[in-house]
């Protein structure tokens, strides 16, 4: 099943790849480098499937025929107008069905070689699940581990532009990780989504480099990272990203501007904070959103509420801390590259010694 994956690489065996799903189900996930052409709308699936536990199945087939076939010919006078006499697709639906049976079968009719993935996305889910539970454990991960504020997401770019392997879960999971971390106007992808992307992203990382990721927890914000991945960077080497205090209240007050955006929506994201700390406490936080006093509330956050939640849970995820390199990073200067490069000079001389 794990050589699914690789076969669906772009090769020799077909030119393009035909998602024929709805496109809600695309939008969930799907293959990478798939073009949706759904077969049948949101709407008709809908209609079909209902048709089918309500009268009977023999008119649910006919009725979905005929809305596929509809489709089909729609597709082939514009979706696909201009494909080549030589061309060859890949089809897949959701098992290796109906709906990319019907469209490679006329496909073929026409003079196109088009084939139908076997199993369909189905198969193609159960490989990514095999992958995220081996492919994490064949990397050496160097976790960036530090108090909220030091600026760890800064650095890890900062890295990646120096020309080191980063991987970038917040960025895959459209979120920061914290409960203030979800990214304005942006939705987080689903689970099968960020699965995919992930995956994708380890298939481009060469195993004799290490990668750089930042400290994480089993959740970001909606998304659950695979623990293949978590006990590998939990167990793996770290560095501990240090900032003063100006520096951490100045990031996150940029970072998190804005929040203050929707006064309202943030001091319900306070209210979840009740039970982790006073009600008392947490309404005099609101009250600072209130009265615009940002800076002091996120002096406030750091002292109160970040810096205790990382004081519990660095040490209890991240064996390798104690033997840490430490490096005093300056999140909110103009040298970020340059402040990453005399990084990785560091941990080179340090392997080199070891050596």
């Amino acid at each position: 099943m794990k050589n699914l994956l690789v076969s669906l690489d772009k090769s020799d065996d077909f030119d393009e790849i035909i998602d024929v799903r709805t496109p809600l189900e695309f939008a969930e996930d799907h293959i990478p480098g798939a073009l949706n052409a759904p077969v049948l709308s949101n709407e008709e699936r809908v209609l079909v499937g209902t048709m089918y536990k309500q009268v009977s199945p023999f008119e649910a087939s006919r009725v979905g025929a005929a809305l596929v076939a509809r489709n089909i010919a729609q597709h082939l006078e514009t979706t696909f107008a201009d494909r080549p006499r030589h061309w060859r697709p890949l089809i897949y639906c959701w098992r290796g069905g109906k709906r990319s049976g019907s469209v490679t079968t006329v496909f073929n009719m026409i003079g196109w070689q088009a084939r139908q993935l076997d199993g369909g996305y189905k198969a193609y889910r159960q490989a990514t699940l095999e992958t995220l539970a081996s492919l994490p454990k064949t990397f050496r991960y160097i976790a960036l581990v530090g108090p909220t504020g030091s600026g760890k997401t800064r650095l890890l770019d900062a890295l990646r532009q120096a020309g080191a392997q980063t991987l970038d879960l917040e960025a895959l999971a459209s979120h920061r990780g914290s409960l203030l971390g979800a990214w304005a106007g942006v939705a987080q992808p689903s689970q099968k989504r960020f699965d995919t992307l992930l995956v994708t992203a380890l298939r481009a990382f060469d195993p004799a480099r290490p990668v750089f990721v930042e400290a994480e927890s089993r959740r970001i914000g909606s998304i659950t990272l695979p623990v293949a991945l978590l006990e590998t960077f939990h167990r793996g080497a770290c560095v501990e990203v240090l900032s003063n205090s100006e520096d951490r209240a100045a990031f996150l007050l940029h970072d998190y501007a804005h929040l203050f955006d929707n006064p309202e929506a943030l001091k319900a994201q306070l209210q979840k904070l009740v039970g982790l700390h006073s009600r008392e406490r947490v309404t005099s936080w609101q009250q600072l959103v209130d009265e615009n006093r940002r800076a002091e509330l996120a002096r406030e956050l750091i002292e109160r509420h970040y810096d205790p939640a990382y004081a519990r849970s660095s040490h209890q995820h991240f064996v390798q801390l104690p033997h840490a390199t430490r490096m005093h990073f300056r999140p909110n200067d103009a040298d970020a590259v340059e402040q990453a490069k005399a990084l990785l000079a560091r941990l080179d001389s340090n392997a080199l010694a070891s050596t």
